[in-house]
């Protein structure tokens, strides 16, 4: 190996020349990238939300197995669940 070689080596910055053409493919694939990063972040976001929604129900079903039955009042019931599923309706559509 020349000494030429050796200098050229050792001054490598760390970059390579590219084409207008190839700039361009570059930039799209990162702007592409980046834009499916954000929505990979918000669609974990609004999962999370779900789980954290639904944990507490599951929970309170789980407290006392010994009982056969729920007792829940129907008016009442209705409107949780309605409101429940809105809610629910709300995490999924992202609003």
């Amino acid at each position: 190996m020349s000494t030429a070689d050796n200098i050229n080596d050792a001054w490598d910055f760390g970059f390579t020349a590219v084409t207008l053409e190839e700039l361009d493919i570059i930039q799209e694939t990162t702007s592409k990238l980046e834009e499916s990063d954000a929505e990979s972040r918000e669609l974990q976001t609004r999962l999370d939300a779900v789980y954290k929604a639904i944990q507490p129900l599951l929970n309170n079903l789980k407290k006392d197995p010994a009982k056969d039955y729920l007792y829940w009042k129907g008016e009442e019931r209705m409107r949780q669940i309605e409101a429940f599923s809105d809610h629910l309706d709300s995490l999924y559509l992202g609003k």
